[in-house]
Order: C-alpha cells, then structure tokens, then sequence
C-alpha cells in the first residue's frame, strides 16, 4: 500500500440510474502526484473525478479521502459553466473562497491578497472586471484555474481543463500545472480528452476503459492505446 495516499479506494462501483459506469475500481493515488485520467469518450473519467469529490453517491465499494485542512480545487467542463451568467472574472476566483468563508461574509485583507495573487499568477489582473462571456475559451480556463487555485487546496482535480483550446492555451494551461505540481507539491488529478504519449508529462496515468480504471507507467498505457478502436477519437 502507498505511504499517505491523498485517495485510496478498493472494490468502487459508481453509477447512474440502473447502468453502472466504472466496477470494482482499486487505486491508491499518492501525495504529490501528477495524475492524468485518460481514456475514449464516455468511459467514465469524470464520474470517477465526481465520486472522489463525493459529488455522487457510491453503488459500492470503500473510499478513503486524506484531503487535508481545505477541500479539493475543482476544475470543471466549461461546458457546466453558463458564459451568460452576468458575473465578473474576480467573483468567479472569490467563489474558491466559499468554503471557509460562506456565502456572505466579506473576504479580510488575507483572502483579498490571495485573490490577487491567484489572479495574477495567471495573468487575469487586467480582465478581472470583465464578464466570463467576454472571454476567449483559454482566459475563461485561466479563471477557472485561478478560482481551484486560490483554495490554498494541495490537491487540485480537473475535468478536461484543456478541451477545447487551441495548441498555444493549451501548453500554457499544462505548464501551469506542472508547475503547480513540482514547485508548489500541489497533488493534481486531470481528464486528459487527448489520447496520447503523456509519459513528457507524468510517469503513471489512470487508463479508464471498459467500467475498470487502472493504474499504470505512461508508457505502458500508449502501448495498449496505439491501435486500439477508440484511438481515433483522440
């Protein structure tokens, strides 16, 4: 078993109405790891990424969460998003502050530098009053991102945060992470919708496919990828 995981569950079935998406899923994910989630459309990455939250409820099977003083940063599709919604850049960040501060209650001087800071890092000081529909696709990502990321969380979770944007977004987004991950020892767990060599960003990834999610050496997981049916979808 692995020293202090940040995840561990053993026999996990999750589900939908009477269909199940993922069986008996075993995994230990360890502190301070970078984690892609890969695997063909519908596979069941973000129900996994959404049972870890405990944004589902479990058919079965024993989840242990070791999170630490702040819950997670949550990364999600910007397809869940509403980009009509009439709220600026900064408001969007504040909302990783909810957790400890409620609904209501003004942020103090600390969490008002934080929002600055998370900002900043990645470069959304000058759009802050904008609206997100005012947004290309990369900036709204970027917000997102700073809103995960001004949760003081060490473990950030994604779901897809590079759909969607063009190649230059894209590694500017992943840079970012890996950054987070090496510099900062944020433990970082992402759906990757790209299916590809992934082993110039991590080492292990999480293969899903076939209601089963399996743990292994990036380039272990290209091998059984390459020529695969659902390569194509990549």
């Amino acid at each position: 078993m692995m020293k202090d995981p940040v995840l561990e569950c053993s026999d996990l079935s999750v589900g939908y109405g009477s269909e199940d998406i993922l069986t008996k899923v075993c995994l230990s994910v360890p502190r301070g790891a970078f984690l892609p989630l890969i695997g063909p459309n519908g596979s069941g990455k973000t129900s996994l990424l959404r049972a870890f939250l405990g944004l589902i409820p479990l058919r079965s099977g024993r989840l242990r969460r070791r999170f630490g003083e702040a819950p997670p940063g949550y990364v999600p599709q910007q397809k869940q998003i509403d980009p009509l919604y009439p709220i600026s850049v900064r408001s969007i960040v504040s909302m990783g502050l909810y957790p400890e501060l409620g609904f209501w209650r003004l942020h103090n001087r600390n969490q008002k530098m934080r929002i600055d800071k998370a900002l900043d890092r990645f470069g959304l000081l000058g759009h802050q009053s904008k609206t997100f529909r005012e947004l290309s696709e990369g900036m709204r990502q970027k917000v997102l991102l700073a809103r995960a990321f001004v949760t003081g969380s060490d473990l950030l979770i994604l779901d897809e945060p590079t759909a969607g944007l063009d190649a230059v977004s894209e590694r500017y987004v992943l840079k970012h992470l890996i950054d987070l991950n090496k510099n900062k020892g944020k433990t970082i767990l992402l759906a990757h919708h790209r299916l590809e060599d992934l082993s110039h960003l991590a080492q292990m990834v999480c293969l899903v496919d076939q209601k089963k999610a399996l743990y292994l050496p990036a380039t272990e997981a290209w091998k059984q990828i390459q020529g695969s049916f659902w390569e194509a979808e990549a």
